[in-house]
């Protein structure tokens, strides 16, 4: 009797690892460099065939921001997805850093948040088309519920559904498709 527990828990114990997402820093695997011309990284993402750009506006006290790289930001398989159809970025929205936004004007990082985002709660993940502009409906003030919930908003940013409908209702409409089969 004793055996067979043994085997069923080292059974139990295989699959769970099997199964298990490889966690990676989040600051090297799923951000890119940046050196703050947004009208570079507009170059580079057009030649790394990228769909759009993606910011995460965070700042350093943000819980919310920690939560996001600790549960979602930090799993390959996340990283993996994100970093084959985006340029992904991060801007402190109470940085001093000067740098170049999407029209070649020089600000400072949380000039670009707070007045050209309107940045007000973090985090914030903004998509931006590659042309500079960004994408309405592809933005996301806070953490997501899921890392499922984060590859949704991929998904949506990459088919090109938030020009059909909002991400609520898309995720909705995905939520349902997945209950019914």
């Amino acid at each position: 009797m004793i055996s067979k527990i043994l085997v069923a828990s080292l059974a139990l114990c295989f699959l769970s690892t099997a199964n298990a997402v490889e966690l990676r820093d989040p600051g090297s695997y799923f951000f890119d460099e940046t050196f703050g011309d947004m009208t570079e990284e507009i170059e580079n993402a057009r030649d790394d065939d990228k769909k759009a750009i993606l910011i995460m506006f965070e700042m350093d006290e943000c819980p919310y921001c920690h939560r996001m790289k600790s549960t979602v930001l930090n799993r390959s398989d996340i990283q993996d997805f994100f970093k084959e159809h985006f340029l992904i970025l991060t801007m402190d929205v109470e940085g001093d850093l000067e740098m170049t936004d999407f029209s070649g004007e020089t600000t400072v990082q949380k000039d670009f948040a707070l007045k050209q985002f309107r940045v007000r709660a973090t985090p914030v993940f903004q998509f931006i088309d590659l042309e500079g502009k960004p994408i309405r409906r592809a933005r996301f003030t806070g953490a997501t519920g899921s890392p499922d919930e984060f590859m949704l908003l991929g998904q949506f940013v990459i088919d090109k559904e938030y020009e059909k409908m909002s991400f609520t209702k898309y995720k909705r409409e995905k939520m349902s498709e997945a209950d019914n089969s």
